[in-house]
């Protein structure tokens, strides 16, 4: 899954494809690299960020969905929380609802249920105006676990069925970096749940912390998501697609002693 936010703000490419054009050039440019999912945002949430209102969301997002339906049959993803971002980016074609407030907003959950789009459910704490003020848990998995449950649960009864349902257990959402790593590396606890996990890990303030320097942070951000993938992730949401897809090839030829 390639990022492409078209915000003024967002904490990595903030103002970079916030102008049409240059947003459905990078999108072309990411799926000529071999990225299988588009996501598209219009509304920040990084830690700090202020929501924005919906109109300001739909003049970000709609005209480069619409767009980019017209010259692709490539999977897109809507990364929003609002229901009329929702009702109307899948009427434009769009393939899968990317939700990092999973389905909690108004009336969400019965728009997404309407349109029978797959849904990706986010585990964050908080909001992200202050998710990242003092994340605190007593057990992290537990606790992550337990509100996909609530949350599967309540899709379930929307009529979202679980073949519809993916899992982002939410990196940098609500979380210390020591949280972070935890859930990479116990990634395999959320296959209780059996469906697919989504991984969204790239350039985030962990990698930087422990890489020390901008410079370093697309190979720190390719070596997590080969690890999320070794463990279990199914997607993983990447701003560096052309080298995060050579790793992955790489990766999977030598699992399977065959070149892919």
């Amino acid at each position: 899954m390639g990022v492409l936010n078209v915000t003024p703000d967002s904490f990595s490419d903030g103002g970079c494809y916030h102008d049409h054009h240059a947003a459905i050039d990078h999108a072309r440019a990411m799926l000529d690299q071999g990225v299988d999912i588009v996501d598209i945002g219009g509304e920040s949430t990084r830690p700090g960020a202020d929501p924005v209102s919906k109109e300001t969301e739909l003049g970000r997002v709609m005209p480069v969905i619409e767009s980019l339906r017209g010259q692709t049959d490539a999977c897109i993803s809507v990364d929003t929380s609002t229901p009329e971002v929702i009702e109307q980016a899948a009427a434009a074609g769009c393939d899968l609802i990317n939700d990092v407030r999973s389905l909690t907003q108004g009336d969400a959950l019965s728009v997404a249920s309407s349109t029978m789009l797959p849904v990706c459910l986010m585990h964050m704490q908080g909001d992200p105006k202050t998710m990242q003020d003092y994340p605190s848990y007593g057990n992290l998995i537990d606790e992550v676990c337990a509100y996909f449950s609530e949350r599967i649960a309540a899709c379930e009864r929307a009529g979202i069925s679980r073949e519809r349902l993916i899992l982002d257990p939410g990196f940098g959402f609500g979380k210390t970096s020591e949280h972070n790593l935890t859930l990479i590396n116990r990634l395999k606890q959320l296959d209780c749940f059996g469906l697919p996990i989504l991984v969204g890990l790239s350039r985030k303030s962990t990698i930087s912390k422990i890489v020390g320097n901008y410079e370093s942070l697309m190979a720190g951000s390719i070596a997590g998501a080969l690890l999320a993938v070794a463990n279990g992730a199914t997607i993983v949401r990447v701003h560096d697609v052309r080298e995060t897809v050579a790793a992955l090839k790489i990766a999977a030829s030598i699992q399977r002693e065959r070149l892919i």
